[in-house]
C-alpha cells in the first residue's frame, strides 16, 4: 500500500471510531462564506480537522475547519465545513483526501459548492449555478502512482456531473421559487483573482463560472466512482470588468455567499432527501 494510502486509512479509522454506527450515503464540501449550511445538520458529531490524523487544516477565510457527520434530510452525511486549497501550499494528495476519506466511510454521492465569479454576462450575483461540466487549469490530482484500491488509472471523465440529479435541483429549485442556472465552470490555482483579460478568455472559452477549487475533488470523486453534484454561488460579476472602477474583494465575496445559504440549504437538502 502506498503511503498516501497508509495516511488516508488511518483518517478514515479515526473517523469511524468516533462516528460509530453512522453510515453516510452523502458527502458535502462547503465553499467561501457557505459553511453555515452544516449548521442545519442534526445529531452532530464534529470533528475539527486538527483532530483527524494526517489531515489538513484549511486556512482561507469563510472555512471554518470541521468534518461534520449527522442527518440532513433524512439521511446520514459527512460534510466538510470549509475545504482545503491548492493555493494554500497543500499537495493535490492533500487537498483530495477528504474525499478519498469519505468513500472509506460508504459515501456514493457527493455534493460540492464553491463561490464564484460569474463569466456568463447574464449571471447577477446571488445566482446559483449547477455544474454541467468544468474546465481544469488546476493541476490533475491523480497525477503519481495510481490508487488502485481506489479507481482506475485512467477514469472516464465524458459526464463528471451527474444530470439525474441536475433535473431533480432544478426541479426543486422551481418549487421553492427560484431558478437553478446551468453552465460550466472553471477553475485556476489562485490566490489572486483573475485579470480583465482572463476572465474574457475563460468566457470565450466557454466558461460561465471562475473560482479558485472544486474540480480536484470532483475528479478524485469521479476517480472513486462517486457520484457528482456541484454548485457555484455567482458572489462577483466578473464580466464587468470592463469599469475601470471594478475590484475584487474577499468580504464581499463571503457576504454575497451568505446571502444565497438559505437557497442552497433548500436545494441540498431536498436533493439529500431524495437520494
Amino acid at each position: 500500500m502506498l503511503e498516501i494510502e497508509v495516511k488516508i486509512h488511518e483518517a478514515a479509522s479515526f473517523v469511524k471510531e468516533k462516528i460509530g454506527d453512522y453510515k453516510p450515503v452523502a458527502g458535502i464540501i462547503l465553499g467561501s462564506g457557505l459553511g453555515s449550511l452544516a449548521e442545519k445538520i442534526l445529531d452532530a458529531v464534529v470533528i475539527p480537522y486538527k483532530d483527524i490524523p494526517n489531515f489538513p487544516v484549511s486556512t482561507a477565510v469563510g472555512h471554518k475547519g470541521n468534518l461534520i457527520i449527522g442527518k440532513l434530510g433524512g439521511k446520514v452525511v459527512v460534510c466538510m465545513q470549509g475545504r482545503i486549497h491548492y493555493y494554500e501550499g497543500y499537495t493535490m494528495q492533500q487537498v483530495t483526501m477528504g474525499v478519498r476519506v469519505m468513500k472509506l466511510l460508504g459515501v456514493e454521492y457527493l455534493l460540492v459548492s464553491c463561490a464564484c465569479g460569474g463569466l456568463n454576462p447574464t449571471f447577477r450575483v446571488g445566482d446559483i449555478m449547477a455544474i454541467e461540466d468544468h474546465i481544469n487549469f488546476l493541476p490533475n490530482p491523480l497525477i503519481g502512482p495510481n490508487l488502485d484500491s481506489f479507481g482506475t488509472r485512467f477514469p472516464d471523465m465524458s459526464h463528471p456531473y451527474d444530470s439525474r440529479l441536475i433535473s431533480i435541483a432544478k426541479e426543486i429549485a422551481l418549487q421553492n421559487g427560484f431558478v437553478l442556472k446551468t453552465g460550466t465552470y472553471v477553475a485556476g490555482s489562485g490566490p489572486s483573482y483573475e485579470t480583465k483579460a482572463e476572465y474574457k478568455f475563460m468566457h470565450f472559452i466557454g466558461g460561465d463560472a471562475v473560482a479558485m477549487s472544486t474540480i480536484p475533488e470532483v475528479i478524485v470523486a469521479r476517480h472513486c466512482g462517486i457520484n457528482v453534484f456541484g454548485v457555484c454561488i455567482i458572489t462577483n460579476e466578473s464580466a464587468d470588468t470592463a469599469n475601470e472602477e471594478y475590484k475584487n474583494d474577499e468580504q464581499d465575496v463571503i457576504k454575497a455567499a451568505d446571502a444565497a445559504v438559505s437557497r442552497m440549504t433548500v436545494l441540498f437538502t431536498t436533493l439529500i432527501s431524495k437520494l
